[in-house]
């Protein structure tokens, strides 16, 4: 870790401390060249995996900006896109694991996209789990339907 002030590439550790949710540690550090002090921040880097193989950093305003695209038009406002990015990595880091395969993210979207707005839930879905029909259309209509805790025909 090079000090952020003369840039010694050493430093020791004061103090660490887990954050409140557990995502994160929080070290104080002192360089021992200049002897200033300076935090750190360590955060488990997720990494997604796509289709293709290739790895590239999560980036949560790339789900925000996907979801964005699906309720274009919709009263859905930056604050509420803000918040499902939010717990849409929450529930990723949940998993406790550093690699999530792309259709880990996107179905980690659909069930806050769903309660946020029905409309951009289809138009997301519809893109992601690739509706070939009106049928297919259909089918998510009626799940739609179904109360939220009923299991939809077919499923667990």
């Amino acid at each position: 870790m090079h000090c952020p002030y003369c840039r010694h590439t050493d430093s020791r550790v004061l103090d660490s401390r887990v954050s409140e949710d557990g995502a994160s540690i929080r070290r104080r550090r002192q360089c021992p060249n200049c002897e200033r002090r300076f935090t750190t921040i360590e955060q488990m880097q997720m990494v997604v995996v796509k289709r293709s193989g290739v790895v590239e950093p999560f980036v949560r305003e790339k789900v925000v900006n996907g979801v964005r695209k699906a309720c274009k038009g919709r009263p859905v406002d930056e604050n509420a896109l803000a918040q499902l990015g939010q717990e849409v990595e929450e529930t990723l880091r949940a998993s406790g694991s550093p690699e999530i395969p792309a259709d880990e993210v996107g179905l980690a979207i659909l069930g806050p996209l769903r309660r946020l707005d029905q409309v951009a839930y289809l138009r997301f879905a519809s893109v992601y789990q690739q509706y070939e029909s009106v049928e297919d259309f259909e089918a998510a209509i009626a799940q739609l339907r179904q109360p939220a805790d009923e299991p939809a025909a077919g499923e667990g």
